[in-house]
């Protein structure tokens, strides 16, 4: 009986934890330095480290010490890498060159160079065929290659310019946010297809996408201020919520509920709370800074890192401000 009441405290101290105000903190900062912009960033949750992508290369950050432990350079406008612990190579999504670098984990050489259709860029391991998956920006493609051996397999029409992507392992599916026309594509990954488009109603120009394989919800983080929740069955819109401006991240966690949505535009991540398969809400406006638009969640420590850099107008005098040389760094948040 007292083991059954213990039980019981700890998981409502667990369910309190996640549904208290700003459940959500900065944790350290861990700096990267350096010149140039930023796209996606990759956790490797066993090994402890960071991939951030920044201008021509990949760093390499250990989590625990806060520090900067390797790079994989000449890798000219890297959006994303994506690990494949299981084989022990990471590759990357080069978009100035057309290409992906595969490399090795353990010493951060390269192994071989794959070409791709137009600007790689968000980027994606499929661990049950080991194939690598690059999303094309301006090929409004995604290129297949066999992790392995670097060879290419297929070249699928998005009909559209690819962003983020996430796996339905059961199904055999991806699930694919098209930005320029407020879709998701899905991918079967047996016959290399587009198997469907299903428009996301009330979204405009999707980019980061978060996945809860329990509930089958797709979280779509749309340039208009909201994250849209879809049926990843059926392609039906479920809800939304308010998120903030310049979103280009967004993540789901199956342990604690929370969807998480990065937005650059004003610096937060709005954290919401799953409470059913049709109800989200907002629990938490998390401050960040003002740049931090893309993100990835540490589904082991449940810590979510951003990176982000001080900025300053763009000469041109439009278009995106330009990061201070030196002040990039990555941001850790965790749960209180």
């Amino acid at each position: 009986m007292r083991r059954t009441i213990a039980v019981l405290v700890l998981l409502l101290a667990g369910s309190f934890v996640v549904h208290a105000a700003n459940p959500y903190h900065l944790i350290k900062e861990i700096p990267i330095g350096g010149e140039g912009g930023w796209d996606y960033i990759t956790v490797d949750a066993a090994a402890h480290r960071l991939y951030v992508s920044h201008a021509t290369r990949v760093v390499v950050a250990d989590i625990d010490s806060g520090k900067v432990v390797g790079e994989v350079p000449d890798t000219p406008g890297v959006h994303g890498f994506a690990i494949a612990p299981d084989l022990g190579r990471g590759f990357s999504s080069n978009g100035r060159a057309n290409t992906s670098t595969i490399i090795d984990l353990q010493t951060l050489k390269p192994l071989a160079t794959v070409s791709t259709g137009g600007n790689p860029d968000a980027i994606f391991y499929e661990p049950t065929r080991k194939e690598v998956y690059t999303m094309n920006g301006t090929g409004k493609s995604a290129t297949v290659f066999d992790a392995r051996k670097g060879t290419v397999v297929a070249t699928i029409d998005m009909g559209g310019k690819p962003e983020a992507v996430v796996e339905d392992t059961p199904t055999g599916r991806l699930f694919v946010n098209i930005e320029d026309t407020g879709a998701i594509g899905v991918i079967d990954i047996k016959s290399h297809t587009l198997a469907a488009t299903w428009p996301l109603a009330g979204c405009e120009e999707p980019t980061g996408l978060g996945y809860d394989g329990n509930n089958h919800r797709l979280f779509s983080a749309c340039a208009n201020k909201v994250m849209t929740v879809t049926d990843s069955r059926t392609g039906k819109h479920v809800t939304s919520v308010p998120i903030g401006s310049g979103a280009d991240g967004a993540a789901f966690d199956p342990a604690t509920g929370l969807a998480f949505a990065s937005n650059g535009g004003d610096g937060t991540v709005t954290i919401a709370h799953l409470d059913g398969p049709g109800t989200l809400t907002v629990v938490q406006t998390l401050p960040t800074m003002v740049s931090g638009r893309t993100m990835i969640l540490d589904p082991v420590s449940h810590h979510i890192f951003v990176p982000a850099a001080e900025t300053r107008p763009n000469p041109s005098g439009s278009g995106r401000p330009q990061p201070v040389p030196g002040t990039f760094r990555v941001l850790m948040f965790g749960m209180q």
